[in-house]
Order: structure tokens, then sequence, then C-alpha cells
């Protein structure tokens, strides 16, 4: 072992990158010669947990204000190549003192190319950048702006655009909650809509934004108080031959009592207004009572008929989930309802595997809601009781100062060496959201986690909810066949991964597994 310097961890007080260009900067050092670790992250409470994790020491007083870095070299520092150090491995270009002044060099390149003003261009033509919403927008000629910058400073910038006479998209979450209120109602005055806070996806007039798949277009407007509900909405239509025309994201707050749909309603009314629109979905988590009160109402003084979509059990009209939904909507436009694609293990598996606790890793919220409600169903009410536990990985609290794992999968890799190494655990569920914005290639991460897991026990059985189209940059089909190859049944629709794993949990046959499935069924246009 080398006995120069192996790591360094430093605080950049008061300097800010977003989320997004942090995770970029930390693979791209980690993957540099010699580099056993590296993270570069605000130091919020949880990026702070996570360093800890990783070995390092924590810096006292970092903040979630400070930019944190950390780097730590490999043991000799060579990357499998000893002829260039020197005796010790301390020297020389390759050891642990080159290998660390190697990072630090290209961290400083890095955080300095993502920082304010980097890049030099001059958006919209001539002349000095745009300092504020309303001028630049005045120079594209725009009615819609999209901001993501941290949620507490998200307001004045959301005014600005509302006073520019723009509709706002806020993809920012952490937003306080009577923000939100005030935006919306200013918008509401203005004829204007707020898409959000914490509004992930949209696809207006065919273009995606945020975390959008490619689907086909068609005659469906969505109204999406659930980003991941309305890929998956979008996912399974686009299998059965038919696409999306509008998808308008409001923020999963919308329904709440505070806000009241606001949002929802302008949706609404818009989609209706829109005679291309043949259909309307309304996609959400349970909505407080009066907001689906007013929903119902406001969808009922529409032309346009309206399918609402929650994932929630029951024998109201908003039962089944999404994939349930997704046939309503079929059988309303008067179309087939495919068999959902699914794609069985190719690797055997032992007797009885999967028979123990279901513990399912989410990137998407209302994709953990659904198979939670599937879980109940067949696992009973009180999942706690049996060990079942079910994480949304995309919950506030572990995206503070971190990007969304749609994006980075490093807390729920870290999560599933966990539970896999759990004895109690026989079934891991999670989620694979496909799609523009998101991770180009999760199961490059998680195949190789999922068999490694599977291959350390006997009784592990793995299940993956696939969320996106064969159209999609990481190409559905690819990304099926991989998760299949490492050992997991695959399934297209969420409620059927949530119901495989549960039957498997419980240790009973059911969720059609073992039917062979060639990817192009479901597929076919109608």
């Amino acid at each position: 072992m080398s006995g120069g310097p192996r790591e360094f961890v430093e605080v950049l007080a008061g300097v800010y990158r977003d989320s997004v260009t942090l995770m970029r900067v930390s693979r791209s050092v980690g993957e540099l010669s010699g580099i056993d670790a590296a993270m570069a992250a605000m130091g919020t409470e949880l990026n702070l947990e996570v360093l800890a994790r990783m070995g390092f020491a924590v810096p006292d007083g970092a903040g979630p204000a400070d930019l944190v870095v950390a780097v730590r070299t490999t043991e000799d520092g060579t990357d499998g190549d000893d002829a260039a150090n020197g005796p010790d491995g301390a020297d020389g270009a390759n050891g642990p003192a080159g290998a660390l002044e190697r990072a630090r060099e290209a961290l400083d390149g890095l955080l300095r190319d993502a920082g304010p003003g980097a890049g030099g261009g001059v958006p919209f033509g001539e002349g000095p950048p745009a300092r504020t919403t309303a001028s630049a927008a005045a120079r594209a000629d725009a009615n819609l702006a999209l901001l993501s910058v941290p949620g507490p400073h998200v307001f004045p910038e959301a005014m600005d655009a509302l006073d520019a006479g723009l509709n706002v998209m806020i993809f920012s979450d952490n937003v306080p909650l009577d923000q939100e209120v005030a935006l919306k109602e200013a918008a509401a005055r203005r004829g204007l809509l707020v898409m959000g806070p914490d509004c992930g996806t949209a696809v207006v007039g065919g273009a995606g934004l945020g975390f959008a798949n490619a689907v086909r277009p068609g005659p469906v407007g969505v109204v999406a108080a659930s980003g991941t509900g309305a890929q998956q909405l979008m996912c399974l239509l686009d299998a059965a031959g038919v696409g999306v025309r509008h998808v308008l994201g409001v923020g999963g707050r919308d329904l709440s009592p505070a806000v009241s749909g606001r949002s929802s309603l302008a949706a609404l009314a818009a989609l209706g207004a829109d005679p291309a629109t043949e259909l309307i979905v309304l996609v959400a988590k349970a909505p407080a009572a009066r907001s689906a009160d007013l929903i119902r109402e406001a969808a009922r003084r529409l032309d346009t008929p309206v399918v609402l979509a929650l994932p929630a059990p029951g024998g109201d009209d908003v039962a089944g989930g999404l994939t349930a939904a997704a046939e309503r909507v079929l059988k309303a436009l008067g179309r087939p309802v495919p068999d959902w694609p699914r794609w069985p293990a190719v690797r055997s598996r032992a007797p009885g595997a999967g028979a123990g606790a279901l513990r399912g890793l989410f990137a998407g919220g209302t994709l953990r809601d659904e198979a939670e409600a599937v879980a109940r169903d067949l696992l009973g009410w009180d999942l706690e009781r049996g060990g079942h536990r079910l994480r949304d990985f995309g919950d506030d609290a572990y995206t503070r100062g971190r990007p969304h794992p749609m994006i980075d999968p490093t807390l729920r890799l870290e999560a599933l060496a966990r539970e896999a190494a759990d004895p109690a655990c026989g079934v891991l569920l999670l989620d694979a959201v496909l799609g523009y914005g998101a991770d180009p290639d999760p199961a490059a991460s998680f195949a190789p986690a999922l068999a490694a897991a599977l291959d350390g026990r006997d009784g592990l059985a793995a299940v993956v909810s696939l969320c996106g189209t064969p159209a999609d940059p990481q190409d559905r089909d690819r990304q099926a066949a991989a998760f299949a190859g490492a050992g997991a049944d695959v399934y297209a629709s969420n409620a059927e991964a949530a119901r495989r794993a549960a039957h498997l949990a419980a240790g009973t046959a059911g969720g059609r597994a073992e039917e062979p499935h060639g990817t192009r069924r479901g597929d076919a246009d109608g």
C-alpha cells in the first residue's frame, strides 16, 4: 500500500452547482484511472450521510449551501499498471499522489465549465445574455417557461414568467406549499397554467419536457398529478397502438386540500377546448375528497369524455390502478386490449424462491403506491407486520440536493444490496423508468446488481416493472432482455409486476410469469 495520500475531502463554501451537473462530475472523476471513489455534492444532510457510507470523513460545518468534493484513490493507485509507479507506489504519474492530482485538476475543470456563464453562448440571438425570464422570453417569442432551480428560490422566477404572459412548468421540488398556491392563483388571474411544482413530465404538442417517453402521436390528452403515473399510462397506450397528444403535468400536490386542483381544473379546460383531443385521462395519486368532487364536476361539464386513473383499490370509477385505466381508455376508443408485454426470467429459479418479505425499491412514487395497493390486496393490509416494505426513492426526502433516482442509481443500488443481504427478504421489486432525461442505461447498473444478489441466495427472486417504449433512447426491449438475463421477471405493466412479486412472496403461483411472451405482442398497432 502506498505511503502517500489516498484521499481528500474539501468544502467549497457558498458554491452551488445543480444536482445533475454534480452527478456527472462525480461520474467523470470516478472513471479516472486510479480513482476508487469520487463524490461532488451539495452539503445536504442526505448527501453527507452518503459521504459517510462511502467511508469519507464528514467535514465539520458543511451545509446545504456548500459544495463538498471527496476523492479516494485505489489502494496502489495504478488501476492495474505498476510500471509507472515509484518504489512504493506513491511516486510516478500513476501513484496515489498522481491520481489525486489528476482528480483535483479534473474537478477544477469540470466545476469551472459548469459554472455561471459557462459556455459563452448568447441566447436567442446577438447581444448580452438575458438576465430575466421575461427578457429571455421576449427574445424567443415563447409562451412556456421551464424552471429548474432550487425549490426555495423558484417563486420569483415563476412570478416573473407569469408576469411576462408565460405558462410555467416548474420541474423543481421542495417548493413551499403557500408559494404553490400563490403561483396558481396568479396564473388563474392571467388565464395561464402552472405545471408543478415537482412536475417531472409533460408533453406539449408532441414535444416531451422533463422525463417523457418516446410515444406515438394520437388523440389522448392527459392531466397528470403524477409524473411516473403519466409515463406508465403513455407507455401502455403506446404498446396498444394508441398515441398521446398532450400531457399537462400539474404537480403531485395539486389535488391536495390546500391547492384544491387549481391546475388540474385549468388543464382539463384547456384539453377540453382542443378539438384534436378525443379523450382526456386524469392521472393522480388519491386526491382529497373535495378536490375529487371538483374534478368530477368539471369532467361532467366537458364535451370530451374523461377517464380517471388512480392507483387505488375499490369499486368506484377510479378503481383498478393504471393498467386498468389504460384498458378503460382503449375500450372507450373502441380499441382492443392487448396482452401487456412481459419477459420471464431467463435463468432458472429454485422451487419456492421468493417466499418471504417483499422489498420494493422505486423511483416512481405513483408506481410504488400502485404496487403497495396490489401487495395489500394479496398479502394483507398490514404489510409491515409481514416484513414487507416498498420505498419511493423519488420522495423529496431523498432528492434534496441530489439527482432524482431516475437519473442517479446510487441510493437504490445501495438499498438493493442491503435488502438482498437480509435473510428475511424473499423478493426484490424495482421499477426502471425509461425515456428522455432518465438514466441512459439503467440495466447497465441494476442487471449486474440483481444477478449478483440472486447468485448469492438460492431463495431470492426479483421482479422488474419496466416503464418505457421501444422508441425510447434506452430501447425498452434491450433493457428487458438484460433484466430477464439477470434472472428477473420483467413486466411492462406495473400492476402485473407487483402482482407477480406479491405471489412470489406469498409462495403461491401467479403473475403469468411462466407464459412465453414475444416482445412483439402488445406492441402492434391495435
